[in-house]
């Protein structure tokens, strides 16, 4: 019993090993150690063989210093909040890693000395996709804008925002809550279901900051419902901060009630905030798109400071920006024939390996709070439910949804690169 015990590699000799000691270097001798000294207790508790454990370890180590696992997202929500919303493009990746080492963020290369234009390509960008912007900013998320806008404008003041308008987004995130926090003060009117321009206008007072007009979002209101539109507010003689919520710069053809940047300041808002990780396909940033004076404003203000976006996020917002059409630009304009041809050809390569699989419609959805009650038709390849655990936990790690008995792997929200991934994944399971 003890003599196999006594023929477990020493820590030491284990660390030496030519592919321990090249993850040690990749991802750190803490990491690679904590994966060995598993491997020796399982050896010494008899599940694997002493010759095994260098083996056993190596095969445990995660492919980068970090504890989240990649996923495909085959839920057919295209911006899925939990899977980490909008997946970067290759051009935004590549940005990542040019932006990664020492650059230039602060520095002007010609004359050698700190440059005052912080994230000028971003913006720059920014400003080229909504050309009726004067100015344009980045902070770190579309909260953080909203934060901002609401302490250099209204502290002390009022903001008028329709009762219909003060949502609750995940995790218990409350509006008013947030808004409150920064000192302003909210002048809430009309009614769950309808708020027009003169409930606005009797609420103005020389006290009122600005008006607030917020796109639900993630969910919306029929039957006898009103409301009153940018333009009808900006008419009323107070600045209109409209927050759009998922980051559509300019009119999509698919989403026609989703509010867009540019239509927006084309109405009158003064200032547009929106998300950077949603409908635009980029990083988590909020964007501050509006006039030049109220722009500098919040970016001057000291508060700004706290919510600046790091060089990562300026690199792959830049580059989502100009670079090609992002993975959620993709999966917005891909036809339903096209994905329903990729999931017969998933389906006849897992007939061939006798694994029971067929090709079925399927609507996907935008998600992230975006489009409402708005449903893609697309496929998906439906397979046994008793697979989505070991899927969820395999390698690739695959998600789905469950539909009337099935696992549906909706093809919306999976990149084309990633269909042999799926194929390998299911067929790994069903062994």
């Amino acid at each position: 019993m003890s003599e196999p015990r006594r023929r477990i590699p020493r820590t030491d000799r284990l660390l030496a090993d030519p592919r321990l000691a090249g993850a040690a270097d990749r991802l750190g001798r803490d990491l690679v150690k904590a994966a060995v000294t598993r491997a020796q207790d399982r050896a010494r508790a008899g599940e694997i063989a002493p010759e095994e454990v260098a083996g056993a370890a190596v095969a445990e180590l995660p492919p980068a210093a970090v504890s989240l696992t990649p996923v495909i997202n085959a839920t057919g929500v295209i911006v899925h909040t939990n899977l980490g919303r909008a997946p970067l493009s290759a051009a935004a990746v590549d940005a990542l890693t040019a932006a990664a080492g020492n650059c230039d963020v602060e520095f002007d290369l010609a004359s050698g000395t700190r440059s005052r234009k912080r994230g000028q390509g971003a913006i720059d960008a920014l400003l080229a996709a909504v050309p009726g912007a004067e100015a344009a900013g980045a902070v770190n998320n579309n909260a953080a804008a909203l934060v901002l806008a609401a302490t250099a404008l209204a502290r002390d003041s009022e903001i008028v925002i329709s009762r219909g308008e003060l949502i609750e987004i995940g995790d218990r995130f409350r509006l008013p809550d947030l808004l409150e926090s920064t000192g302003a003060r909210l002048r809430e009117v009309g009614t769950t279901n309808r708020t027009t321009a003169a409930d606005y206008s009797a609420a103005i007072t020389d006290r009122t900051a600005f008006i607030l007009k917020v796109h639900p979002s993630n969910y919306r209101i029929e039957g006898f419902t009103a409301q009153a539109s940018v333009r009808e507010l900006a008419a009323l003689g107070v600045p209109v901060v409209h927050d759009i919520g998922s980051g559509l710069l300019a009119p999509h053809p698919l989403l026609p009630d989703e509010p867009d940047a540019a239509t927006s300041l084309r109405d009158g808002a003064r200032l547009v905030t929106a998300s950077g990780d949603k409908l635009l396909g980029g990083p988590q940033a909020g964007l501050l798109l509006g006039e030049a004076a109220l722009v500098a404003r919040l970016l001057r203000h000291p508060l700004a400071r706290a919510l600046r976006v790091d060089k990562l996020t300026l690199a792959a917002l830049e580059a989502t920006l100009t670079g090609p059409p992002a993975p959620v630009a993709r999966a917005l304009a891909v036809t339903p024939e096209t994905l329903l041809s990729r999931a017969e050809r998933i389906v006849a390569a897992l007939a061939a390996r006798s694994v029971p699989a067929r090709a079925v419609r399927a609507d996907g959805a935008v998600g992230g709070g975006g489009a409402p009650g708005v449903t893609l038709p697309g496929a998906a390849v439906a397979v046994a439910e008793a697979l989505a655990g070991p899927l969820r936990t395999g390698d690739p790690s695959v998600t789905g949804r469950i539909e009337k008995g099935e696992l549906l792997l909706d093809l919306r929200s999976v990149d084309p690169a990633d269909d042999d991934c799926l194929v390998s994944a299911v067929l790994g399971v069903s062994a």
